[in-house]
């Protein structure tokens, strides 16, 4: 049998589970005591808490609209993460800088997403854990944390994003009445009132996340038919893989398209939301079913969002591409438009962002469109918004195993993201935003690897996935891709510190530190992964298996908070002073 090999002093008599290989419970084990790990009990849990949406019995063996439905929510709410306005940025900064040549990257990227989105999705569907509940199982205390704290400052990141993207939105609606603070307060305040949603029903909450993405296809298609961008133009682009004489901008924006298909928080938020669904996890074909539809699901949401970003790309590639400020300066005081001061008097090439995205809109095609594309920002921001608060939760819980009530956790995650979101919306102009969203898609790119490498790692451990794991193809597939994209996200990094950090000798040594630290901790990881993998030589190695071990605790089931502990290890003992 491949995967981890257990410590010598545990038994390898496993029984059947759903197709997840489990070991028997022996009344007689007196394991010498360990950290707790008993899961958080299902009252305190996010999202699913109260209610899980139970999967209608058909009797044929065919392909089943209905049960679609039923697994129907999850994957929209994952696909979110692919039209925050970070990635609405980025789309129109890719159509500003490139035209329409980078539209077949943006679609194999997306294809790529769902390559990785359908491991997570599979990870919360057969262990019934998800992602961070089961890193809290599988590492030690001390790189358990540090992974936390790793998720955490990808899920502010991302969050800032949103918030700010959120109240941009909100300063063009009310014509720079309310400034970029205000709205940030604005949106913290709805961000609870819409959370409270979940108490009514999980179905009225999907309902009003699926809302949300609608308003998106109907204000950015709206800009899409208004603009009238050359159709064969943009065919071209999604179908012929070009980007002939593309400049050194093109070519970082292609960069930044890879990167953003894959969000570190979205592995969490996945795994988690497909909990929601009611599957009987003793039985091999419903957990077969569900990972079916569940796939065929998110294969429709990314599809959506998908079209979505194609229109937002193709607007500014017809609109914005070669245009220079004075260009659009002299539309906007054509237009008496009273934000035209944005941009500046001289022959630079347009450096676009949402805000000035709307101006542009708003100048060349009308007041409404500008509003029109205002109210497609602010229902991208606030959809994210909620999500991103929602896998806020689910890595702390997770992670940390609390058992708090679910407010005071949204009301801590809250408050991690929104006080350095509101600092910056404060004290910085709405003209310098743009570069912030540089750095800040930089720092969210070096967290990768702390979300993908822990997937890889237990979707391909046959003691957690048992008949369900990775197979050679899955598995050497998902290596390539997240090598690639790592790589990339890597090299983005290190152009913007080599473009935009000082140079000064101590920046440059706390930069050396971080990176000794960061390749060490991958490095922990990606050992970690081999040895879920099958790796027995690198599992039976003395101080490995002191430092690194394998596989920690070996019962994956909720079943109704039974105390899944010592009784159920596998692999090296963690008494949590690793």
């Amino acid at each position: 049998m491949s995967g981890v090999m257990p410590d010598s002093s545990f038994s390898l008599d496993f029984k059947e589970d759903g197709g997840r290989k489990r070991k028997p419970e022996s009344p007689g084990d007196k394991s010498v005591e360990s950290e707790n790990t008993t899961l958080t009990p299902a009252s305190n849990q996010t999202y699913f808490a109260d209610e899980r949406i139970h999967i209608p019995v058909v009797e044929s063996t065919k392909f089943s609209f209905r049960k679609l439905w039923a697994f129907t929510g999850p994957g929209f709410l994952m696909s979110i993460a692919y039209l925050d306005p970070g990635n609405i940025e980025s789309d129109l900064q890719s159509g500003t800088v490139a035209k329409y040549k980078l539209l077949w990257l943006l679609m194999w990227a997306t294809i790529l997403g769902l390559s990785m989105q359908r491991l997570a999705a599979r990870l919360g569907v057969v262990t019934g854990l998800h992602l961070a509940e089961m890193c809290y199982r599988q590492y030690r205390k001390v790189p358990r944390l540090i992974l936390w704290i790793m998720v955490e400052v990808a899920i502010i990141g991302s969050d800032m994003q949103e918030v700010i993207g959120t109240a941009i939105a909100i300063y063009l609606l009310s014509n720079k009445a309310v400034p970029l603070w205000g709205g940030v307060l604005i949106t913290v305040i709805d961000t609870f009132t819409f959370l409270l949603l979940d108490k009514y029903g999980l179905r009225k909450l999907e309902l009003l996340f699926g809302f949300l993405i609608t308003v998106m296809a109907l204000t950015f298609g709206y800009e899409y038919v208004v603009v009238a961008p050359e159709q064969g133009e943009v065919v071209k682009g999604l179908f012929v893989p070009w980007c002939s004489q593309c400049t050194s901008s093109a070519v970082l924006q292609a960069i930044g398209i890879v990167g953003a298909t894959m969000m570190p928080h979205n592995f969490y938020l996945h795994s988690a939301l497909v909990k929601s669904r009611a599957v009987d996890r003793s039985k091999k074909e419903d957990i077969k079913e569900a990972n079916f539809y569940f796939f065929i699901e998110a294969g429709i949401a990314l599809f959506v969002s998908f079209i979505i970003n194609v229109f937002v790309v193709s607007v500014f590639a017809h609109g914005l591409y070669n245009k220079t400020n004075r260009d659009v300066l002299e539309v906007c005081t054509a237009s008496h438009s009273m934000h035209h001061n944005v941009f500046p008097n001289n022959t630079e090439l347009v450096d676009a962002d949402i805000y000035k995205g709307g101006v542009f809109l708003g100048c060349s095609f009308g007041v409404a469109a500008m509003y029109i594309w205002a109210v497609g920002i602010l229902a991208a921001g606030q959809s994210s918004t909620m999500t991103g608060t929602y896998a806020g939760q689910f890595a702390m819980e997770g992670f940390l195993n609390l058992q708090w009530s679910r407010w005071k956790r949204v009301l801590l995650t809250r408050t991690i993201a929104i006080v350095p979101t509101f600092c910056v919306a404060f004290f910085t102009r709405i003209e310098d935003l743009s570069g912030m969203n540089d750095i800040l898609n930089a720092v969210m790119s070096l967290q990768l690897p702390f979300a993908t490498l822990p997937t890889i790692a237990f979707t391909s451990n046959e003691y957690i996935m048992g008949d369900f794991k990775n197979g050679l193809f899955t598995k050497i597939l998902a290596i390539l891709l997240s090598t690639v994209v790592i790589g990339i996200n890597i090299y983005f990094v290190v152009h913007s510190i080599v473009n935009d950090i000082p140079s000064h000798w101590a920046i440059y040594l706390a930069i050396c530190i971080f990176a000794i630290f960061y390749i060490s901790f991958c490095l922990y990881l990606i050992i970690h992964m081999a040895i879920s993998m099958g790796a027995t030589q690198l599992a039976n190695n003395r101080i490995i298996s002191k430092y690194i071990g394998g596989p920690v605790s070996q019962n994956f089931g909720l079943n109704n908070g039974v105390n899944n502990s010592r009784e159920n290890l596998v692999g090296d003992v963690d008494d949590g002073t690793q």
